[in-house]
């Protein structure tokens, strides 16, 4: 017959657990995977002291939820889960700061709008481009997309999409270097 105490090393009830004996189990678990932790954090969240701080957090929840482990062998992947959900806690807790500028005024904020000779003479020579060519460049310079986003965009292959980034950024040094041949 298994008494509370015994059943509690294959994840039961804990309530015949001294302090000390959770403590121990507990570093033994955290020992073992707070590594692994570590690095799960620093790939979400790509900022070291961030890491740190939700690894922190998340040992703290798992303290404090200790008893809930039901599979010692699990540990990993409910910890990782621990972590994961503290992470979208992060943002559940962020709240903007919203602007007192009104939304009509964000649309006369093109006064920045380059004169320059150089941007005059580029603003040309990206008119001059092929469309093959200008469409794609345009897409990564002024709105940003990624060459996965410009291929599916233009429908085209990823390595295509980046053949034609290449050979606009080629044809456009030529055209603002005033190269004839190359472009």
């Amino acid at each position: 017959m298994r008494t509370e105490s015994t059943t509690f090393a294959t994840g039961g009830p804990a309530a015949a657990e001294s302090p000390a004996a959770r403590e121990s189990r507990f570093q033994a678990i955290i020992g073992r995977y707070m590594d692994d932790l570590f690095r799960y954090a620093c790939w979400l969240v790509h900022d070291r002291a961030v890491a740190e701080d939700l690894v922190q957090e998340t040992m703290l929840r798992a303290w404090r939820s200790l008893d809930r482990l039901q599979n010692p062998e699990a540990a990993r992947g409910w910890l990782i889960t621990i972590l994961r959900r503290e992470n979208a806690r992060r943002f559940e807790r962020f709240q903007p700061r919203f602007s007192a500028m009104p939304t009509e005024a964000l649309a006369d904020n093109h006064r920045d709008y380059d004169t320059s000779t150089e941007a005059f003479v580029l603003r040309n020579a990206i008119a001059e481009l092929p469309e093959d060519y200008r469409e794609p460049l345009l897409l990564q310079i002024i709105h940003g997309y990624s060459q996965k986003e410009i291929a599916a965009e233009l429908g085209i292959s990823v390595a295509g999409a980046g053949t034609r980034l290449f050979r606009a950024r080629k044809k456009l040094r030529a055209l603002v270097e005033g190269d004839e041949r190359a472009a």
